[in-house]
């Protein structure tokens, strides 16, 4: 483990810790036969029948995975 030189000073200390904060995941709005649904950016989306069952999954127009 890396062990620093020399003490570091508080207001480094505080600025350094500020730059780690977590970002909430941008979600956009999808309309599907009339339905709105939000979705994450670049994940795999479920596409389902009338009655709602989950028949694959698809990314960018293409068939990737079973549901």
């Amino acid at each position: 483990m890396a062990v620093p030189k020399r003490k570091m000073s508080r207001s480094n200390t505080r600025s350094r810790r500020s730059a780690w904060k977590a970002q909430l995941p941008q979600v956009q709005k999808k309309v599907v036969n009339g339905r709105v649904t939000w979705v994450v950016p670049h994940r795999a989306s479920v596409v389902t029948d009338s009655q709602g069952t989950a028949l694959f999954r698809e990314y960018n127009n293409r068939r990737v995975a079973d549901a």
